[in-house]
């Protein structure tokens, strides 16, 4: 008698395959010890994700809706200044936790410099949805919405540059100093 597919199976595997590629990276990523790690084989991600380009996309994906949710907490936290908004942002992001993540990222990003067809919705939304969520705070201050996606774009690069910074020289007093400093420059950045 042929078994019933498991359909919270595919979902599950996906969830699995984030927490590998978090761990081990994407740019070497092999089907097979891919497969093993997370209890399958190559043959099922085959059938339940298509390719492994695809499941790469798709584990990509994954990690983007994790971090809408989280852009979900911190709005909900209340916070409304958008240099308070920064500063959480930045708690976060310089978590331990979350280094994994960005150098995960920073490969994905990669990739999809070198392949841009490829990997064009990562890119869009490793961008958009982090402008969106910059420039909200400033718009409700105020700022009209290209004065706000500016700031955001300001805020987003100096994000992105302090954790490569701090990714590879794990100098998190220095790091968190510039931060501050930083951010007290961008309190002077008229709405």
């Amino acid at each position: 008698m042929a078994r019933t597919a498991n359909p919270k199976r595919p979902e599950a595997l996906l969830d699995a395959i984030v927490e590998y590629l978090v761990t081990h990276g994407v740019a070497d990523v092999s089907l097979r010890t891919l497969a093993k790690a997370v209890g399958s084989s190559p043959r099922v991600l085959l059938y339940y994700f298509g390719s492994k380009e695809q499941l790469v996309t798709l584990a990509l994906a994954r990690l983007r809706e994790r971090q809408r949710a989280s852009f979900a907490r911190l709005k909900q936290a209340g916070a409304a200044d958008p240099l308070e908004v920064c500063r959480a942002v930045w708690r976060q992001l310089a978590a331990p936790q979350t280094e994994p993540l960005f150098r995960l990222f920073l490969q994905a990003y990669s990739m999809g410099l070198q392949q841009p067809k490829r990997f064009a919705a990562f890119l869009r939304d490793a961008i958009e949805d982090w402008l969106e969520f910059l420039a909200a705070p400033r718009i409700a201050a105020g700022a009209s919405p290209a004065a706000a996606r500016t700031y955001a774009t300001v805020v987003l690069a100096g994000f992105r540059g302090f954790l490569m910074d701090f990714s590879a020289s794990h100098d998190r007093r220095r790091v968190a100093a510039a931060v501050e400093l930083w951010l007290r420059s961008l309190a002077t950045i008229p709405l």
